[in-house]
């Protein structure tokens, strides 16, 4: 999954904000690299950011998924406000990927009726203050119940099984030890057989751990998303895809013994 960040804030220091040239270059430039889905996002959600309101959030997304929706490859659309899914998915998006876990009045009405994947992620708190005390007593059950509650009212609101997809949520409300905590679980969360998506590109764990700043964590980001693939994820949301896609492919001839090519 490449990352489009239609943001001037995005703390991966990537966002393209209103420019829809660039905006639309770095789309087919995250294609050509390799990426499955687009995720595009118009509203920052890294720690200590504030609301964009849902005006501006469409006049972001709406002229690049308009251009984009027909070239053949998924597009996921990250937004938690209602009004923006069903906007979105009217312009062919094709997955809602909602950090608050269609917790919003009238989120899950707005997938309900619409044939779109679906991902639920955990986050404690809002990213406005997530990070400033995050506290679990086991983060990896607490997490894991989360997630399962928000999976059973999905399905009993009429989301079938195979739509959705479940986020830990990496950094969203999290310690460096909770983060640790949650990927050796990663196996353990993604038992229940829905498909895991693990998002930790660039993100301050993996500066943390480094002692890098943002633009030089490219090396731990791709060691972060091959671990994750080992570990059981199926999508993974990736700044840099070149990278992680050529990693993978020697991951994969090396457990295979062989290499399609």
């Amino acid at each position: 999954m490449g990352i489009v960040n239609l943001t001037p804030d995005s703390f991966s220091s990537d966002g393209l904000g209103s420019n829809l040239a660039s905006a639309l270059a770095h789309a087919r430039q995250q294609i050509e690299a390799g990426a499955d889905i687009l995720d595009i996002g118009a509203e920052s959600s890294r720690p200590g950011a504030m609301p964009t309101p849902e005006d501006e959030e469409l006049r972001r997304l709406l002229p690049l998924l308009e251009k984009i929706s027909d070239w053949g490859v998924p597009i996921s659309v990250d937004t938690y406000k209602p009004a923006v899914m069903r906007a979105a998915l009217a312009a062919g998006a094709s997955m809602i990927n909602d950090i608050a876990g269609l917790r919003y009045p009238g989120a899950l009405e707005a997938v309900q009726g619409a044939d779109c994947a679906v991902c639920l992620m955990h986050m404690q708190g809002e990213p406005g203050s997530m990070q400033q005390a995050p506290e679990y007593r086991d983060v990896v059950a607490e997490v894991g119940g989360y997630l399962s509650e928000r999976l059973a009212l999905c399905r009993q609101g009429g989301v079938a099984a195979e739509r959705i997809v479940l986020d830990p949520g990496f950094g969203f409300g999290k310690t460096l030890a909770h983060n640790l905590a949650l990927f050796q679980a990663l196996p353990e969360l993604g038992a229940a057989g829905y498909p895991l998506l693990v998002g930790v590109s660039r993100k301050t764990m993996l500066g943390a751990i480094t002692g890098r700043p943002v633009e030089q964590r490219l090396s731990a980001s791709v060691a972060a998303a091959m671990l994750a693939a080992q570990k059981g994820a199926k999508i993974l949301r990736v700044h840099d895809v070149a990278a992680t896609v050529d990693a993978l492919k020697v991951q994969a001839a090396i457990e295979q013994g062989e290499c399609d090519v």
